[in-house]
């Protein structure tokens, strides 16, 4: 299925961050999980979301609507990278936390998640946080093209584990494409449930 992607609203303050009953799916992750470079495969053009090697390039919070699905995918600021000043890292994480917290139409959150690196510190804090305020978890696992089959699935079954059994993470690749048709799936049954 062919989809536009748009961006069509960047948020850098808690101000600009207006609640909304449109169906939104987030995307959030450490800084370098490659948060830029899934959205670019999603959408199929290079230059939509900006890639760097340095972490932590993403600092407001965008808003992309796609259709067909009437949704919105938003990415959120990347976390856990120490090398921005402690004022933008709690800058980041006070848009983050206000976005979650007060958007009356997010449906899930995708955590985007290194399969190349065991659980993180900041990756499960984000988890523990979603599951205790009750929003629901899609696990994604990046950049699988660096990891065979066995490394995947050993990654798989321990954040399943850790994410309470709810939902079987999906290994993605925008190198190769892998598990791009299953996350746009998986997003368009969150987003617009069929209940």
């Amino acid at each position: 299925m062919n989809r536009s992607f748009e961006l069509v609203k960047t948020a850098y303050e808690l101000s600009q961050l207006l609640p909304t009953a449109e169906p939104q799916v987030a995307l959030a992750g450490r800084s370098n999980v490659g948060k830029s470079s899934l959205i670019n495969c999603l959408a199929g053009r290079k230059a939509l979301a900006k890639i760097s090697s340095t972490p932590g390039k993403t600092q407001s919070v965008n808003f992309y609507q796609i259709n067909p699905g009437g949704y919105t995918l938003v990415d959120l600021p990347g976390y856990g990278y120490a090398r921005r000043s402690q004022a933008e890292r709690a800058k980041w994480g006070q848009l983050i936390e206000q976005f979650l917290t007060l958007s009356p139409g997010l449906k899930a959150v995708a955590v985007l998640i290194d399969v190349r690196v065991p659980p993180q510190k900041s990756d499960l804090e984000m988890v523990s946080w979603l599951r205790h305020a009750n929003i629901r978890i899609l696990p994604v696992l990046t950049k699988c093209d660096k990891m065979n089959q066995r490394e995947q699935s050993a990654r798989q079954r321990e954040w399943r584990d850790l994410i309470g059994g709810a939902a079987t993470p999906i290994c993605f690749s925008c190198v190769t494409g892998q598990g791009k048709d299953a996350l746009w799936s998986a997003l368009d049954s969150l987003a617009i449930p069929t209940d």
